[in-house]
């Protein structure tokens, strides 16, 4: 099997000067679970050049989804930015990852902490059925600096309601979001709001291991900080070969 085929950019999205999100085409022989990450990219200087890309759609989808930041000086990012509708892209042939419902233990109530781009593997996991059916309550927090780089995911947790196979469940989905460089109903760090208690009086909290799990994904130190927390609270992080109550994942862009 070759390492990576390429696809067909079939839309381009770009939502503030340094966001933007694309769809390209999925090979019928591509599976993955929701919440994988895969290795994409473009030919450079004839070789090719690849980053770890979470799957911003659900593993149902006919096509692949990715929400990407722009890095004017990133090796990849800086050319990626300028992909149009018609263009090829490099798709690597396996996806992988952690954020997935089989490195879970079962539960009741589903967290998905987010910065930035980090919610793209959780735009795949709130629109797989799987999630509410193993789940009674889903709250996806999304901490970024500014307003506009929220729209992404205002956008995508208003479309569920419409959506054909998870919209009868969107009532059962918590959208929480916090500025860390603007005024918002809710600013600062979501550490800063776990440790004031604000985030879990407003989502039922704090954290009960025994019910409670946890999908964490964003900057590394984010990452690290969450991680303290969640574990500080009881919860052990889990794999897939391990199931546990919460998992982190670690693949970023450049």
């Amino acid at each position: 099997m070759a390492a990576f085929s390429e696809q067909r950019v079939l839309s381009v999205r770009h939502w503030t000067s340094s966001l933007f999100s694309f769809r390209v085409t999925r090979p019928a022989s591509f599976r993955f679970r929701s919440g994988e990450f895969v290795m994409l990219g473009l030919m450079v200087d004839g070789k090719p050049l690849l980053r770890a890309y979470s799957i911003a759609s659900p593993s149902w989808d006919e096509g692949l989804d990715f929400f990407s930041i722009k890095v004017a000086d990133g090796p990849l990012t800086s050319r990626l930015q300028t992909i149009q509708e018609g263009d090829t892209i490099l798709l690597g042939a396996k996806s992988v990852g952690t954020l997935v419902h089989d490195a879970l233990l079962p539960g009741k109530r589903l967290y998905l902490l987010s910065t930035g781009t980090g919610i793209a593997p959780f735009a795949s996991i709130i629109r797989d059925p799987e999630t509410y059916e193993r789940f009674e309550q889903v709250i996806l927090t999304h901490t970024c600096r500014e307003a506009a780089e929220l729209a992404y995911g205002e956008a995508l947790v208003a479309s569920l309601k419409d959506d054909p196979l998870v919209g009868e469940h969107a009532h059962r989905l918590v959208h929480y979001t916090s500025l860390t460089r603007e005024d918002h109903p809710r600013t600062g760090r979501i550490t800063a709001l776990m440790d004031s208690g604000q985030l879990w009086a407003e989502t039922g909290g704090p954290l009960d291991p025994a019910t409670d799990r946890v999908m964490i994904c964003g900057s590394l130190n984010m990452i690290n900080d969450c991680k303290a927390r969640v574990e500080a609270a009881g919860l052990d992080e889990g794999s897939n070969a391990r199931p546990g109550a919460f998992v982190v994942e670690k693949a970023f862009v450049g």
